[in-house]
C-alpha cells in the first residue's frame, strides 16, 4: 500500500489533510510529528484517526525539522507507542532505547544524504537486530546501479523491508516496491510538499502508475532520459496502456551518461522489457543494440529500444513520425512522397534533427542544417552529407519547408522564436518539433503568415503510437495519447 506523509505545522491542518486523505481512499498515513510548530499533542492527532497511522519525529540529521532536545524526541516517540499507534519510526541508533509495547509496530530506519553504502546487507542485518517488524532504508541514488543493489536488498530480505533510494535517479524503487516485497511504499500529500527527494504524489502513484495494481506479471517500460522528470512520456504511455488493459507500466528513469552500460545491462534482470531513448543517450545507445533497424543506423542514432531474450532491438520513431508528419501535409494519401529539390533549412543539431535531416536527404530534399554550434551542425551535415550554414545566415537560405528541433520557444521560455516572423511566408511549411507548448510562438507567427504548420504534438503523439505498438504488439489509441499531452502542456492546468 501506499503510505501518504504529511507534515504541517498546525495540528488542525494535519487532522483536515488527514481526513481529506482518507476519503480518497489513503490506507495509511505517516504523521511528521518534527514539523508541528509547538507543542506537539498526540492525542489530538490520532485519538479520532481516519486511518492506521505511523508516526515519525525525523531528526535534522535524517532529513527532518525537529528543534527540540533528543530527550523530548524521544519521549514523543514513547507516548505514541503506549497510545497504541500502529507503526512507530525508530531510527537505527536509537531504536535499542525504545521498547517494544502493545500492538505498535516498529519501523526500524536510516537515512542517508550523501550516498547509498557499500555495504547494505550488513546494515540491513545489524537494523533487522533491533527487534524490527519493518527495515527501513533511505539512500541517495548517485548511479542506477545503486537502484538494482537496492531492489535485490528488499527481494531478498527476510524481514519486510523498505528500500528507498532518494533523488531523481532512484524514483524507480519508489514505483517499484511492492513488486519486491515490500509492505508500503511512501508518497507525500502533493507536488509541493515532497518531504524527501524523489518523492512522489499519492495522485502519481496511485492514479498514473497504479501502484497498488503492481504485481510479478507487470511488464515494465520506461523512459531514459538525463534529467527525467519532466518527461510527459509516463502519463501517456500509462494512460495507453491502462486504456488497452495491459498489465504494464511505464517508468521514468534518469540515467547519468557515464551510467548507460549498467543501465542497459541491468534492464533484463529488473524485467524491462522496452525503453523509450532520449537526451542525451540517443546516439550511444546504438551502440548497446545486437541489431538496428536500417535507417537507425543510418541516423545514428535511436530513440527505441526493445529487450528480446537476449538481443537488444534498435528503432527511430523520431524518423518514422516526422516522415508522417510531413507527407501529410504534401499528400492527402498514405503513399510515399516525393521531396526531390525540395528546399529544406532544419535548425539545430541534435537527435531529432538528426532523424528528420536523414529521412528528407533519403527522400531527395535539398537539406541545410543551422546550429548555434557550427562545429557540431558541420560535423552532422558531413556525416548525412547534406549543406550547413552558420546560425546568422539561416535567414537567407529561402526554405519550403522550415524544422525547429532546437529547443528554443519551449516551456518557460515561451517569449521565444527560433526562427524570424518576417522570414516565413505563406508558400512555406513550418514544423517546429517543440510540444510543451503546442501552439509556440514560432507556430502562432506562421499560422499569422499563412504557412502550413506542423506541431511538436502531432510529432510526439506519432512516435509515441509507433513505440506502443513495440512495446505491446497492440494499436496505439492515438486519440487518447493526443488529449492527454494536450492536457499535460495546457496553460491552465492546476498541479496536484
Amino acid at each position: 500500500m501506499i503510505c501518504v506523509s504529511l507534515g504541517r505545522t498546525r495540528h488542525k491542518h494535519m487532522i483536515a489533510e488527514h481526513q481529506h486523505l482518507a476519503e480518497n481512499g489513503v490506507k495509511l498515513v505517516e504523521l511528521r510529528l518534527d514539523y508541528i510548530g509547538r507543542a506537539v499533542n498526540i492525542g489530538r492527532l490520532i485519538n479520532n484517526r481516519p486511518t492506521p497511522v505511523l508516526i515519525a519525529v525525523r531528526r535534522r540529521e535524517d532529513g527532518g525539522r525537529w528543534m527540540g532536545t533528543e530527550a523530548d524526541r524521544q519521549m514523543l516517540l514513547r507516548s505514541a507507542i503506549v497510545s497504541g499507534v500502529e507503526y512507530v519510526d525508530l531510527e537505527a541508533d536509537i531504536a535499542g532505547q525504545i521498547p517494544r509495547y502493545g500492538t505498535t509496530k516498529r519501523v526500524v530506519s536510516f537515512h542517508d544524504f550523501s550516498g547509498t553504502p557499500d555495504n547494505l546487507e550488513e546494515l540491513h542485518a545489524a537494523m533487522a537486530a533491533e527487534d524490527a517488524d519493518i527495515v527501513k532504508i533511505a539512500t541517495m541514488a548517485t548511479t542506477f546501479s545503486d537502484n538494482v543493489r537496492m531492489l535485490e536488498l528488499v527481494k531478498n530480505a527476510t524481514v519486510p523491508t523498505i528500500g528507498i533510494c532518494m533523488g531523481e535517479i532512484g524514483m524507480m524503487t519508489r514505483i517499484l516496491a511492492s513488486r519486491m516485497g515490500s509492505p508500503f511504499t511512501y508518497a507525500t500529500y502533493s507536488t509541493d510538499r515532497k518531504m524527501a527527494p524523489g518523492q512522489l504524489n499519492y495522485k502519481q502513484m496511485h492514479d498514473l502508475y497504479r501502484f497498488d495494481e503492481i504485481d510479478e506479471h507487470t511488464e515494465l517500460f520506461g523512459v531514459v532520459a538525463d534529467p527525467v522528470a519532466h518527461s510527459h512520456s509516463p502519463l501517456i504511455h500509462n494512460r495507453a496502456m491502462q486504456h488497452a488493459g495491459v498489465n504494464a507500466r511505464y517508468l521514468p528513469f534518469r540515467v547519468p551518461p557515464d551510467d548507460l552500460n549498467t543501465f542497459i545491462a541491468a534492464c533484463p534482470k529488473i524485467g524491462i522489457h522496452g525503453i523509450s531513448i532520449t537526451i542525451p543517450h540517443k546516439e550511444r545507445a546504438l551502440d548497446y543494440c545486437t541489431q538496428a533497424e536500417a535507417s537507425a543506423t543510418g541516423i545514428g542514432a535511436i530513440n527505441t529500444m526493445i529487450f528480446d531474450e537476449n538481443d537488444r532491438l534498435g528503432y527511430n520513431t523520431d524518423y518514422r513520425a516526422a516522415m508522417d508528419c510531413i507527407n501529410a501535409v504534401y499528400s492527402n494519401s498514405d503513399a510515399a512522397v516525393s521531396h526531390q529539390g525540395r528546399r529544406v533549412l532544419i535548425l539545430g543539431a541534435g537527435g531529432v534533427s538528426r532523424a528528420i535531416a536523414w529521412g528528407l536527404k533519403q527522400r531527395g530534399a535539398d537539406v541545410t542544417i543551422a546550429s548555434r554550434s557550427y562545429d557540431r551542425a558541420a560535423a552532422m551535415a558531413h556525416e548525412l552529407g547534406t549543406r550547413v550554414v552558420t546560425w546568422d545566415d539561416r535567414h537567407a537560405q529561402k526554405p519550403q519547408l522550415l524544422v525547429n528541433g532546437t529547443p528554443v520557444g519551449m516551456h518557460p521560455n515561451v517569449d521565444e522564436a527560433p526562427y524570424s516572423k518576417t522570414a516565413i511566408n505563406n508558400f512555406m511549411v513550418v514544423f517546429d518539433t517543440v510540444y510543451n507548448p503546442e501552439n509556440t510562438l514560432l507556430i502562432k507567427q506562421a499560422r499569422e503568415m499563412k504557412a502550413k504548420v506542423i506541431t511538436g504534438v502531432d510529432m510526439f503523439v506519432r512516435q509515441a503510437a509507433y513505440q506502443f505498438k513495440l512495446f505491446t504488439g497492440r494499436e496505439a489509441p492515438a486519440q487518447l495519447m493526443r488529449d492527454a499531452i494536450k492536457e499535460a502542456t495546457s496553460p491552465v492546468r492546476i498541479n496536484a
